[in-house]
């Protein structure tokens, strides 16, 4: 969409649809794409975002390198390892952050009996950070600031919205937040104009943009940008609720614009760091396993 008489960029729905799941074999519960693999040059920044639930063992001891990951806990609790001594427990609404960079390895569990259900999005590096130190911060959903308006709340996890700035810092900038609404509540959401955007409606009925696309719980929505337009300049998308409890997670990026290869558990730049990639972790280069 142009720009309105104020020359702020109004955003639009680009595309939408609903996350089909499928049933997976025991530790792994239920599976479904929020942002699927194959649509990778759509979403740059962005990678992937996968919706999982599962207990413990699903996901042990397992090597990363390139890219970095943003783990959003709906429900149950993650328990976190790494194998540089990391240790933690993430209950519903935290959200951890991961820098692969160079070499992770780390496992994510359910706690004892739990059913953890958690959305993990894969974030990209552009060439130059891909052998960065790992790192970790975990941020509850305690900690994370949080803006009112008449009718709801955004909580601010990454990025500046309102006036307040979230605590996760990833190595490529992006924003985060999490919007509640009232039934009959509007909320006019502001990114910056140059940044690739997507929500995912966790719960609720929303009204979204000023055509008034709606979308309910399992939802997904990208957004349109600016793609010549600048870090410093706003953008604005409306967001509308018909439901007493809507709650929707709005992600924006700067696109890199590089070819990358996923594959398994690394994501470079080309086939050939790939296979560096395994045979590094074959030779033990990404350190002990994380128990």
């Amino acid at each position: 969409m142009k720009n309105d008489p104020k020359g702020i960029f109004q955003r639009s729905v680009k595309d939408q649809w609903y996350v089909k799941y499928e049933q997976a074999a025991f530790p792994f519960i239920q599976k479904g794409w929020i942002l699927p693999v194959d649509r990778w040059v759509d979403f740059d920044p962005f990678i992937l975002m996968a919706e999982d639930w599962f207990k413990k063992g699903a996901f042990a001891d397992h090597p990363h390198r390139g890219f970095q990951t943003i783990t959003y806990v709906v429900d149950g609790r993650l328990e976190h390892i790494d194998n540089g001594g990391g240790r933690d427990i993430l209950e519903p609404g935290d959200v951890q952050y991961m820098n692969a960079g160079w070499a992770a390895r780390h496992g994510e569990e359910g706690v004892d009996d739990d059913i953890a259900h958690t959305l993990q999005l894969w974030l990209n590096l552009p060439k130059e950070l891909k052998k960065t130190e790992t790192s970790y911060q975990n941020v509850y959903s305690e900690d994370a600031p949080v803006v009112e308006f008449e009718g709801g709340s955004v909580k601010v996890f990454s990025g500046d919205f309102g006036g307040v700035k979230g605590p996760l810092n990833s190595v490529v900038p992006i924003t985060l937040s999490e919007i509640s609404l009232e039934n009959g509540a509007t909320y006019t959401h502001c990114l910056p104009e140059n940044q690739n955007a997507f929500l995912y409606v966790l719960s609720g009925d929303l009204d979204l943009g000023k055509e008034n696309i709606n979308l309910k719980k399992h939802g997904v929505a990208t957004l349109t940008f600016n793609e010549d337009g600048k870090s410093n300049n706003s953008s604005e998308f409306l967001i509308k609720s018909n439901s007493r409890r809507s709650k929707v997670l709005v992600y924006s990026g700067t696109p890199i614009k590089e070819q990358i290869v996923p594959y398994g558990p690394f994501v470079m730049n080309t086939m050939e760091e790939i296979k560096e990639a395994f045979k590094d972790y074959q030779d033990g280069k990404f350190g002990p396993p994380a128990i």
